[in-house]
C-alpha cells in the first residue's frame, strides 16, 4: 500500500486523457488515510479523478443493493492480464481505440517479445 515511486511517463498520460476530455477514475483497495495519500500524491502532480472508488462523484456509499462494479468503457490495470503494456501504448489504444492486439498487428514487436509478465514463467 505503500507508494512507490512514480512510473515514467504514467502521469503524463493521465494528464493527457485528462485533458482529451477522459473521465478518470481511481478505484483501489486502498480507504482512509492510505487513500488520502494516493489521491494528494495524484493531485500534486496534476491529475484529478472525476471519482474515487465510486462510479460518479454524487454516488452515495451508503446505498445498498447496488453493484460494485465499476462502469466504465475502459480499465487500465496493473494486474492486467500479460502485465501493463507501456504508457505510450495506453495513450494510443485509447485515443485511437485500438485493442492489444491491433496495436501489435503491424508491427515487429509482439506482446510476447515486449515483456515478460506473470504468464511467462510458465512457458517452456
Amino acid at each position: 500500500p505503500k507508494i512507490g515511486n512514480e512510473i515514467p511517463f504514467a502521469t503524463d498520460t493521465l494528464k493527457m486523457l485528462i485533458k482529451d476530455r477522459h473521465r478518470l477514475i481511481l478505484w483501489t483497495v486502498r480507504e482512509g488515510k492510505l487513500l488520502d495519500e494516493a489521491v494528494e500524491w495524484c493531485r500534486e502532480r496534476g491529475v484529478e479523478f472525476y471519482a474515487v472508488n465510486r462510479d460518479y462523484p454524487e454516488e452515495d456509499a451508503a446505498h445498498h443493493g447496488f453493484s460494485r462494479k465499476v462502469k466504465a468503457d475502459l480499465f487500465i490495470d496493473d494486474r492486467n492480464l500479460g502485465g501493463l503494456p507501456d504508457w505510450g501504448d495506453i495513450y494510443r489504444m485509447v485515443q485511437e481505440k485500438l485493442t492489444y492486439e491491433e496495436l501489435y498487428r503491424d508491427t515487429d514487436k509482439t506482446p510476447q517479445q515486449k515483456r515478460g509478465g506473470f504468464w511467462s514463467r510458465f512457458r517452456k
